[in-house]
């Protein structure tokens, strides 16, 4: 059976809506696949298997080093905002001072102005030169003709001549935040957590990364399930064995510990930069037609 004349029909001077199709163009959609979601055992800084795990009280998991060097590097862009913010107040302090000084010898040539009569008045610019040092043409500091021109014109349409407006630093907070949730974080608020490693010989042997199983029901941990991290201990529950027992009887299951609810940590996992886990499994794409753009190369075109 020969085909439809409107999809053979490609000499018009726009293109049609199938040839759009098969060009890519409009909202692409695509289900996001393992590959695409981090597992739970990953940190969240540099998405690898984490090593020596540490996770915030929102659950977020990160390597020890990983997170250690993200909060040093805060720390250290926190100095270089308080020491730019206490030079623009030292700036301020010194132009305000400047301020007052010129505000006295005004003060001062208008009582001698008024008391003698023949002495002449001081304006802000002749004593500016006077502080700096300027006196004529003779003096050591003097500048020549054209940089005191170029710099007391206003031409504001010439680069160097152009007007700049102040740059006000504000106070920057001295808290560290955590780079998953932005909540505030600091070292001793986050807590080891520990996994409980698979000791089966036949999966050691299937597969060369570890494997970690729930220490009470002996489940494999994936990210279809739950966990919840105990902040005393830091081991680590499937959330049914954890609301069973451990929120119940108040004693952790593996090391006997005493806890309480409010030490129940549920652990984050999943997501992407962007999509969640759980809700939003598909991604979107918008992409536009143009001349080179290639799209024709990105996605193959359908078969009709």
């Amino acid at each position: 059976m020969p085909q439809r004349h409107s999809k053979n029909n490609n000499d018009l001077a726009f293109f049609t809506y199938d040839e759009k199709r098969k060009l890519g163009y409009g909202t692409q959609k695509e289900r996001l696949g393992r590959d695409s979601i981090k597992p739970f055992d990953a940190c969240c800084l540099c998405l690898k298997p984490f090593i020596e795990p540490l996770s915030c009280n929102k659950g977020h998991v990160f390597c020890k080093e990983c997170i250690l060097e993200y909060l040093l590097a805060q720390k250290k862009d926190i100095h270089r905002k308080q020491a730019a913010h206490a030079f623009q107040q030292k700036q301020e302090k010194e132009e305000e001072e400047e301020r007052l000084m010129l505000e006295k010898a005004r003060e001062l040539d208008a009582f001698d102005q008024q008391n003698h009569g023949a002495v002449p008045q001081y304006n802000g610019k002749n004593y500016i030169r006077d502080k700096t040092g300027f006196h004529g043409a003779n003096s050591v500091k003097a500048t020549s003709y054209e940089e005191e021109a170029l710099r007391t014109m206003k031409a504001f349409w010439l680069p160097s001549a152009t007007p700049e407006a102040p740059k006000k630093v504000d106070a920057p907070s001295i808290d560290t935040f955590c780079p998953e949730g932005n909540e505030k974080i600091r070292m001793k608020t986050l807590f080891p957590v520990h996994f409980t490693e698979d000791t089966n010989e036949q999966k050691r042997k299937s597969s060369l990364d570890k494997t970690y199983i729930c220490p009470s029901c002996k489940v494999t941990l994936t990210n279809t399930l739950s966990l919840e991290a105990l902040s005393s201990c830091g081991h680590v529950f499937c959330k049914k064995c954890a609301n069973k027992f451990v929120a119940v009887d108040k004693v952790c299951l593996v090391c006997d510990k005493p806890c309480k609810e409010k030490n129940l940590i549920s652990l984050a996992k999943g997501g992407t930069g962007f999509a969640g886990h759980g809700d939003h499994l598909e991604a979107k794409e918008f992409k536009h037609l143009g001349s080179g753009s290639g799209l024709g190369l990105v996605r193959p075109a359908m078969k009709t």
